[in-house]
């Protein structure tokens, strides 16, 4: 039996970050993982090789420089499968090596195998080398992530009809792609694809999607997906999926069917609680498997139990995961922390780019704030034309009484790079007089922020004149 101050479920984000920090206490930390290498879903499946994807999609296909050369310009004429994965291996091995080594650097013990919770303070972890290793802990926190959510009418059959795990180790690149599900997942890979030319039909059985996006940036987005080709269909559900000997074919409630040689479905994610016996610890999650912990020190119901990254839900993203369990790891070794920002921004690895930092237009307007919008254009920007830039938006929105930035949303290259001058202006209590005030670098797309500030700036009353605004 082994005794630790804190037992960490998982090594993906949110359990790295937490064993981190532990370890730099020097307090004894034990890090389970049921899978033999470690870094999670994140570095395995999710966040690092969907990016490492993109990447190398953009660059092989010559995406960046098709408005200078044209729509048929290509880097490498023929890309195979196999071109996609050799970036995308060499990362993941990368990855692999740098967290064991801070791991061994912070005297973070590692334990490969399945874990289950026997009581509320002892687990039983079953090793691949068939040992049962019995491990008790002052402390725990679960940071398993999730896992696909596979529904038994979908004949999955991971060639074909394959879940978005799966999608990585294609061995072939198709013509035509399905992919069922325009949240976050399905969009990434629906987008990229499009990008090397597959003929790709996006399926949402809602009306909408990525409904947590301002509605500007979305209507922005779909007109330009839609323009690189992705054929998006909203507002009905899929009734059948038939695996055919030469394609896959869909029917839709409304009455229509499509057909492509693959089918990726990518329809939601679950959490990846059902091995580790939670009902032994007086655990229980909800119908997603996810459990629920305060959102300031990260207990579950059972105070020495904590939990954080994508088993807990929204926001869902590895970048959350990583403050989330430095934040459980200080309150349960009662080690005081700056909380956490109340800003963070929000990334999707699209073709283009989104990135959201605050409040959107439709949540300003819920709360009746009086506002003013700016927005700027990358074509607008020196640096957007000389790189070729035919779209992409930045857009933010102010306060009229305070005159204080309240949301930022852009779409377009290097989005996810350019908000972090938002979430800075954001969490200072920025207002619209610093993008006026400021000197931006000439030429880059950073200046569009200056552009966007005085577009707004330009309309705003003086605040000592404001006595009542209606918008």
């Amino acid at each position: 039996m082994a005794q630790y101050d804190l037992v960490i479920i998982g090594s993906g984000p949110a359990g790295k970050s937490a064993a981190m920090q532990a370890g730099k206490l020097k307090r004894r930390v034990l890090v389970i993982d049921s899978n033999a290498r470690v870094g999670g879903v994140s570095v395995h499946t999710g966040t690092i090789p969907s990016k490492t994807l993109r990447e190398t999609v953009l660059n092989l296909s010559g995406w960046r420089e098709r408005s200078f050369y044209g729509r048929s310009y290509r880097v490498k004429e023929e890309i195979g499968a196999a071109d996609l994965k050799v970036r995308l291996h060499k990362t993941l091995d990368y990855e692999v090596d740098v967290l064991e080594h801070q791991f061994n650097r912070n005297h973070v013990d590692i334990l490969h195998g399945c874990a289950r919770f026997v009581s509320p303070t002892e687990m039983e972890v079953s090793t691949d080398a068939g040992e049962v290793v019995l491990v008790t802990g002052d402390k725990f926190l679960i940071a398993t992530g999730t896992r696909t959510y596979r529904p038994d009418n979908v004949p999955f059959n991971s060639s074909t009809i394959i879940d978005s795990d799966e999608f990585l180790e294609m061995k072939q690149i198709p013509r035509s792609l399905i992919v069922v599900g325009a949240g976050v997942i399905g969009v990434e890979y629906a987008t990229m694809f499009s990008a090397l030319d597959v003929r790709v039909t996006l399926i949402e059985p809602r009306d909408t999607f990525l409904d947590f996006i301002d509605s500007t940036l979305i209507q922005e987005f779909t007109h330009e997906i839609r323009e690189n080709g992705v054929d998006l269909r909203l507002g009905s559900p899929v009734v059948t999926i038939k695996d055919g000997n030469d394609c896959v074919e869909v029917s839709l409630e409304n009455g229509r069917q499509v057909r492509a040689e693959m089918l990726l479905f990518a329809a939601g994610r679950l959490g990846a609680t059902e091995k580790l016996g939670l009902e032994m610890a007086g655990l229980v999650t909800d119908h997603r498997g996810r459990l629920n912990v305060d959102r300031k020190t990260y207990q579950t119901s059972v105070n020495h139990i904590y939990a954080a990254g994508d088993v807990i839900g929204f926001p869902s993203l590895a970048s959350t995961g990583l403050q989330q369990g430095r934040v459980a790891a200080c309150h349960a070794l009662n080690t005081p922390s700056l909380p956490e920002s109340p800003w963070f921004p929000y990334g999707i690895y699209s073709v283009p780019e989104i990135s959201t930092c605050g409040m959107s237009e439709e949540e300003i307007q819920k709360r009746a704030i009086p506002y003013e919008v700016g927005v700027a254009r990358f074509r607008e920007t020196s640096r957007g034309n000389i790189m070729g830039l035919e779209h992409g938006m930045l857009k933010m929105l102010f306060s009229l009484k305070t005159r204080r930035v309240l949301g930022v949303q852009i779409v377009g290259e290097g989005a996810t790079e350019l908000i972090h001058i938002a979430q800075a202006v954001l969490n200072l209590k920025g207002t619209v007089d610093y993008f006026v005030q400021n000197t931006f670098n000439y030429p880059t797309l950073a200046e569009a922020y200056k552009i966007a500030g005085l577009d707004a700036f330009n309309r705003m009353p003086d605040p000592d004149e404001l006595i009542t605004v209606k918008h």
